[in-house]
């Protein structure tokens, strides 16, 4: 499919169309894994992939005419440690049909999260290079039209590769389907996981980056930072197109600003909020990219290799495309990006207490407002102590002696999102307030978000329980930066 066809075929009320892998795109997985929407395989992908499919089973023919012992990962030997060794009939005959990899456990991923990875499975497959008939792809495909979607487990998913977890998701369509040898392992083995993991960072990041935009630049606006922090002439100087991009957001959501700006520079925390938020934009563009290669990759272990006029059968070769070391990487950055902001929300809540105008105005007493700054404060340092890299795991053996760890990058962040969701909620609940007793509106762009604060935590003239009100509110932000979705 061209290019201006996949972006159509998103946008088609009747759902998703898969021509090939480069259909697995970032809208597609929102509108696919998200939205509900349904997925379509087009028949000339399907057409390739049973055609594929008979020609991987009579390249295996050939070789074990030419070579009894010959070793094709998964098909002619066992997988893992069994690997150096061909199957006899014996052993052939003892090889479980269904699935034998489902054992993690622990809290379960989100319904969206498993319905990214059903999606990006079929980047293997989509093309021929799993060796594994249509049937195979279309029974995923009746997964997320309406099928059972089986939970599976964030956690314990320690292992090389992702067997554990897609164990899980597909044992019972293991036991559905009669599979073939290959067919089990192409389920098996890839790196859809990670591929869907980066992708669900990468979604939740847009919006919480520009939640955090509007309630910073509230912040300058209430203590009247001078325009210059974030003038047009410090693109040029800085050469950074998101820190651009960030000087320009902020300016766009401050407005002029005319005869409000304190004579003096701001405190440190709103003059670097644009070299910080670009940062984050940074990070953000990094997990979108790494995402978007992901999603279309094609990570089987063994792979099949289309046929050529060179090897009129294709070709099979075992690899390490199971093992995503772009993912976790990227997951960490956007999670330390979202760290360093919740580590602003906490600088700017204390920075609005310490101001010399704003600040009289919310400490006049003990015992409406005032407590909130500790409660962010909590939240920073919650974030801080969760944001740890991902590195590479020392704790397989045998063949499987390097486990991916993109289950646990993706904990990480998620953690620390909720985080930021929480301090930017209670950030923006003191800025409401300090706005109400300025007895003002903030610039038209930030209008909005006032509007949604303050429809969850009215302003404050007496004692109630806050912590409840900005619980809800945090609810509102988080379901805002994952549209909704469940």
């Amino acid at each position: 499919m061209g290019e201006a066809d996949r972006v159509a075929s998103v946008g088609e009320p009747s759902g998703v169309t898969l021509g090939d892998r480069y259909d697995i795109t970032l809208d597609a997985l929102k509108a696919v894994a998200w939205h509900r929407v349904p997925v379509m395989i087009a028949s000339k992908a399907i057409a390739e992939m049973d055609r594929c499919a008979d020609m991987f089973e009579r390249l295996v023919a050939e070789r074990v005419r030419a070579d009894p012992e010959a070793l094709i990962y998964g098909v002619t030997s066992a997988p893992g440690d069994g690997a150096a060794n061909a199957l006899d009939a014996e052993a052939d005959a003892r090889r479980p049909t269904r699935l034998w990899t489902a054992m993690s456990y622990g809290n379960p991923l989100p319904e969206r999260v498993v319905r990214g990875i059903l999606l990006a499975r079929l980047a293997n497959l989509l093309g021929g290079h799993a060796a594994a008939r249509a049937r195979v792809a279309c029974a995923i495909a009746e997964m997320l039209n309406g099928g059972p979607v089986p939970t599976v487990p964030a956690q314990s998913n320690g292992g090389s590769g992702e067997i554990l977890a897609l164990g899980t998701l597909f044992f019972d369509l293991s036991d559905r389907l009669v599979l073939t040898a290959k067919e089990r392992m192409a389920l098996l083995n890839g790196s859809p996981c990670a591929a869907a993991l980066v992708a669900d960072a990468a979604l939740a990041g847009r919006r919480r980056l520009a939640l955090a935009e509007q309630v910073f630049a509230l912040v300058a606006d209430l203590v009247a930072a001078p325009r210059e922090h974030y003038a047009p002439e410090l693109e040029e100087l800085w050469g950074d197109q998101h820190e651009t991009a960030a000087l320009r957001s902020l300016r766009a959501l401050l407005g002029s600003g005319a005869g409000r700006e304190q004579p003096h520079q701001a405190a440190v925390s709103l003059r670097i909020l644009p070299r910080v938020l670009g940062a984050a934009r940074y990070a953000q563009a990094q997990s979108e990219e790494t995402a978007r290669i992901s999603l279309a990759s094609v990570t089987d272990n063994p792979v099949y290799l289309l046929p050529t006029q060179e090897r009129p059968l294709g070709g099979v070769y075992s690899t390490g495309g199971y093992h995503n070391a772009r993912a976790a990487p990227a997951i960490d950055a956007l999670a330390f990006s979202h760290t360093d902001l919740c580590q602003l929300a906490e600088r700017l809540t204390d920075h609005l207490f310490q101001h010399p105008d704003v600040g009289p105005l919310l400490n006049r007493d003990e015992w409406t407002i005032k407590p909130l700054h500790m409660a962010v404060n909590g939240w920073a340092e919650e974030a801080r102590a969760t944001a740890q890299p991902t590195l590479i795991s020392l704790g397989g053996f045998g063949q499987n002696d390097v486990p991916a760890l993109s289950f646990l990058a993706w904990q990480k962040f998620s953690s620390i999102a909720r985080c930021l969701d929480a301090a930017l909620a209670g950030l923006a609940v003191v800025a409401s307030q300090a706005l109400h007793m300025q007895k003002r509106l903030p610039p038209e762009p930030l209008q909005a978000l006032i509007t949604q604060v303050r429809a969850t935590v009215a302003p404050i003239d007496s004692p109630r329980p806050l912590g409840v009100e900005c619980q809800n509110l945090t609810e509102v932000f988080t379901a805002q930066a994952l549209a909704r979705a469940g």
